[in-house]
């Protein structure tokens, strides 16, 4: 068995440092590709009195290259020799287009790594910890873990369970419900809560709804927060038996923002021409032998295996209730509006007061007249 690493000890500025590199993460969350964003700060302290100051900083770039530790290291330069690094995963350990990072940062001469979450990757798992130590390198792991595992949990459960992180969000009418069947969109919430939502978009790699609640909604499903038009995630329609037409809003824009229908290999062959001929692509799905529906785990592995590392389901109370019931639901988010709907209304699967019952509370507030609620649930 390999030798025992041995750590070095938490320093008192080690978690101010980490929450500033966990909250510089959050600029390319959903942008990265199969990589997860991390960000890296190169922080020096010449030992002259001064606050330790930030000489490097760096991101996960735009596509998943270059890790945020070459671009913090790149901005430092000769200042890194001594520093520490605060880095919000464990630096990488494989050969790939470029060097291990941990390399990188032992040819830096970087004296400390501070690093927060633990790499799942088998390439990793240890061994950039391994590599910084046996190059000289003094390791501090650990550091705020669960605060960052949060900023890639999708990149952490496509490894840990081999399909993408799903966050689930619905909006709540005071009474329970989400809508009324039959009655097109109701608006719920707000608009500070709308642009929250919307900031959740742009965070996930996809927005995944059924069928029913295009037919009946004829949606958008993009960011439309000003400026980030180009953060809107793809669009993954579950329609087994192709329900949806090309004259729907999700096939008339699906050449500016990517658009997927997961349907049944022997579905309407018409129709999916023309689907196909407007710039819808298709995912192939099978059935659950129980219900007839789209089998999830099956598509969720496939999805996993195309690159898809995050989800946002946004679907109707049968697409809900099928990801809640399977259990595969790591992240909720429940946003009560102040409207009653009353009996006409669709009930939710779910409530607040059931949600806080099963789940772990992360986060409270309030938006204008709305209660914004976000829960890990079972083992997230």
């Amino acid at each position: 068995m390999p030798d025992a690493l041995v750590f070095a000890l938490e320093e008192p500025q080690d978690r101010r440092f980490m929450q500033a590199a966990i909250r510089y993460a959050m600029r390319h969350v959903g942008r990265t590709g199969t990589n997860p964003s991390v960000a890296t700060l190169i922080v020096r302290d010449d030992g002259d009195g001064r606050w330790p100051r930030i000489v490097g900083r760096g991101v996960t770039a735009l596509g998943g290259r270059p890790h945020a530790e070459t671009v913090a290291l790149a901005e430092a330069g000769e200042l890194a020799r001594g520093a520490t690094a605060y880095v919000t995963l464990e630096p990488c350990a494989h050969h790939g287009r470029t060097p291990p990072c941990s390399e990188a940062l032992v040819r830096a001469g970087v004296a400390r790594v501070v690093s927060a979450a633990a790499d799942p990757d088998p390439r990793v798992d240890g061994k950039g910890h391994r590599m910084l130590i046996e190059g000289g390198v003094a390791v501090t792991p650990g550091v705020l873990a669960a605060e960052a595992a949060r900023t890639i949990d999708g990149y952490l459960t496509r490894h840990r369970r081999g399909r993408p992180g799903i966050t689930m969000k619905m909006a709540l009418s005071r009474d329970g419900k989400i809508g009324v069947r039959g009655g097109g969109q109701v608006k719920i919430t707000g608009p500070v809560s709308n642009a929250q939502t919307h900031l959740v978009r742009a965070r996930h790699g996809a927005i995944v709804v059924g069928a029913g609640t295009v037919l009946e909604d004829d949606p958008r499903l993009d960011c439309r927060l000003p400026g980030m038009a180009d953060r809107s995630p793809a669009r993954i329609i579950l329609d087994p038996n192709l329900r949806i037409s090309p004259q729907m809003t999700v096939a008339q824009t699906a050449r500016a923002v990517p658009t997927m229908v997961a349907a049944f290999e022997d579905a309407d062959p018409a129709r999916r021409a023309e689907l196909a001929a407007a710039g819808v692509a298709f995912v192939a799905c099978v059935a659950d032998p129980d219900s007839g529906r789209v089998a999830l785990p099956e598509l969720l592995e496939d999805l996993a295996a195309t690159g898809f590392t995050s989800l946002l389901v946004e679907g109707g109370a049968e697409i809900a209730a099928s990801f809640l019931s399977a259990g595969l639901v790591d992240r909720l988010i429940l946003i009560e509006g102040a409207i009653e709907i009353g009996e006409a209304g669709v009930a939710a699967p779910v409530d607040i007061a059931t949600a806080r019952e099963r789940y772990q509370l992360l986060r409270q507030d309030v938006f204008g007249g709305d209660r914004w609620f976000e829960f890990a649930c079972e083992g997230a």
